[in-house]
């Protein structure tokens, strides 16, 4: 028997295909975004005591109430603006669950949603499959700059929502004041709701400031933002995170979350929320990989590949254009299988697959594999 599929043009994801690759080269892999360290034993230790103190049935389906006020308080500290922790914040299952059902709560058929390319593969199919309409922005290599021209073109009435991403996966680049102000000015006096994807808000380099949509009031009061526990704290594997809104979007929310996950995993959300009672502990995260970013461009300065320096979350996009002309895909391909080095090819994420000959590495490794892998690239 078969069924006609509701993602027709959605193969394997890029990701599990360099992963797979790496692994079976046994190649060093910058392709996945995940740390190959452990995170902090102390955050562990608070999870497990919190199983073994009896956290172990349903959390309450907006998640547990100590973990929201923590992160409302958070976001005072940060941002010196707030979200009510009994209705305005809710934990989910990753970010990716947020975005997922965000994207199923509000948009309909035809509805039309503006995403910037290169964009985080998540969003496209979550807005098919609930019939809408992608409407891509292109960001072109090497500054991966908004041109908000274009985004006030294709805003119409059939726009519902705009999914902006910063600190930007896959380029490192951050969206400025300037561009977060454009999109409050383009967004004024409309219905479009904001997603504003901000899993790497804790990191970003260069003493530039993260412009979280809650620092602007007209974005502010149509936006959900989106963060993540599992980028934060070093624990992909959790599946963790939160997202914020005013209250009558979050309304709308909870009512496609409860028939969803209802509620996620409960000791992680009161481990979680007893770590964070020291601010510092996410407060220093940007200097932590920095350093890293530092250290790998450093390692890698006399290597043929050109780069201008990631401004936020854990990955840096290396130009390849002086050493062959090969398809991205194709010359990522060659690196894990000849080289022994896994990377990403950006033209998966953009319109038409537009090649710009660049490849996406992840720092968030340990200074040991930082160094084999320069040693790798330096070589090529």
């Amino acid at each position: 028997m078969q069924h006609p599929s509701k993602l027709p043009n959605i193969e394997t994801t890029i990701f599990s295909t360099m992963s797979k690759l790496s692994n079976k080269h046994n190649a060093i892999n910058l392709s996945q975004g995940f740390p190959n360290f452990e995170s902090d034993q102390k955050l562990t230790d608070l999870v497990s005591k919190a199983m073994n103190s009896g956290y172990n049935h349903y959390a309450p389906m907006a998640g547990n109430l100590e973990l929201r006020e923590a992160i409302s308080k958070k976001i005072t500290l940060l941002y010196n603006t707030s979200y009510h922790p009994e209705n305005e914040i809710i934990v989910t299952a990753g970010a990716t669950q947020a975005i997922f059902t965000i994207i199923t709560t509000f948009i309909n058929p035809n509805d039309e949603v503006i995403i910037f390319r290169p964009a985080y593969d998540s969003y496209e199919p979550a807005i098919t499959l609930n019939g809408g309409k992608t409407v891509s922005v292109q960001l072109e290599a090497p500054d991966f700059k908004v041109d908000w021209n274009d985004v006030k073109a294709k805003v119409n009435g059939k726009t519902k929502m705009i999914i902006i991403n910063t600190p930007h996966n896959p380029s490192g680049t951050v969206f400025s004041k300037e561009d977060m102000s454009q999109l409050e000015e383009i967004t004024r006096n409309t219905n479009i709701i904001v997603l504003s994807d901000e899993v790497y808000e804790h990191m970003i380099f260069d003493e530039e400031k993260h412009q979280s949509a809650c620092l602007f009031p007209g974005l502010k009061s149509r936006s959900f933002v989106v963060a993540s526990f599992c980028k934060t704290f070093h624990n992909t594997g959790w599946r963790i995170g939160y997202c914020c809104a005013p209250k009558e979007l979050m309304e709308e929310f909870m009512k496609v979350h409860q028939f969803n996950v209802f509620c996620v995993h409960h000791p992680t959300q009161k481990g979680i929320a007893d770590y964070m009672q020291d601010p510092n502990r996410y407060l220093g995260l940007s200097a932590f990989y920095q350093e890293k970013r530092n250290l790998f461009l450093n390692l890698i300065k006399d290597s043929r590949f050109k780069f201008t320096p990631s401004k936020g979350t854990y990955f840096q996009v290396l130009d390849y254009s002086e050493i062959t002309k090969e398809y991205d895909v194709d010359f990522a391909k060659r690196l894990t299988i000849e080289s022994g080095i896994a990377s990403i090819p950006l033209s998966v994420f953009n319109s038409n697959n537009l090649d710009n000959k660049v490849l996406r590495f992840c720092f968030a490794k340990t200074d040991d594999t930082l160094r084999k892998a320069a040693e790798i690239l330096n070589s090529i």
